[in-house]
């Protein structure tokens, strides 16, 4: 017996929401800021590109001194601009002000919060990502938006990295601890763009960190989260 289309493409036309079971879900944003200033060079690639440079000059073209002469070479009425390179070590950084993002200008920068987070044993306050409990969202990059939203008030000054979680980890009881629920937790990236300065609620304290320093915030987590996070 035959059987029409429509009734074979029906079920996955209706079903649209992120998961169809009863699992608890959490999407987490890593919400960080990128380096503002060129990082420092290692010395094993300093030395290499030194000696790059230096073999390179045994080969190259000798131009005419008059060609090469900057005094003559420059024409009137150019503007000639002294360029000052901002300090690499800031206030912040003199006082270890962790909740400025003018900070570490060479290395990324990650938003935690201390306050109430999902699972969080005996329901204590806890330092965490911005989160949200999966509900009803169309998707669930819509729902780690809606996380990030209620930290921040907006999200003009963000941009989210993909569709797609970057990560993703299961948290289950044990014997340590048996009182949490079992959930997934999903990881979204998100980067701070054209601004300096937020203003972070729903939450008891914030910092923004590097990466060493994030992962001495959560040592159980510390091997998983050294490897999805790439800096």
């Amino acid at each position: 017996m035959q059987r029409s289309l429509p009734s074979l493409v029906r079920p996955h036309l209706t079903m649209r929401g992120f998961s169809t079971s009863s699992e608890n879900i959490v999407a987490s944003v890593l919400f960080e800021r990128l380096p503002v200033v060129i990082p420092k060079i290692d010395p094993t690639v300093y030395a290499f590109q030194e000696f790059s440079f230096r073999w390179k000059q045994q080969y190259r073209r000798k131009y005419p001194d008059e060609f090469l002469d900057k005094s003559n070479s420059r024409g009137k009425g150019d503007y000639h601009i002294d360029y000052v390179p901002a300090p690499r070590i800031t206030e912040a950084d003199k006082t270890n002000d962790k909740k400025s993002l003018q900070r570490a200008l060479d290395r990324r920068l990650y938003l935690l919060l201390f306050g109430n987070s999902y699972g969080a044993p005996g329901g204590k306050a806890v330092w965490h990502f911005p989160e949200k409990n999966y509900e009803s969202e169309e998707t669930l990059r819509k729902c780690a938006e809606s996380a990030l939203k209620s930290v921040l008030g907006d999200l003009s000054h963000t941009y989210f990295v993909g569709n797609a979680p970057m990560g993703h980890m299961v948290i289950q009881p044990t014997d340590k601890v048996p009182d949490i629920p079992s959930y997934k937790r999903f990881f979204f990236k998100s980067q701070v763009i054209a601004t300096n300065k937020f203003q972070i609620g729903k939450c008891e304290d914030f910092v923004w960190v590097t990466k060493d320093e994030l992962l001495e915030y959560f040592p159980e987590q510390a091997e998983f989260l050294n490897k999805m996070i790439i800096s």
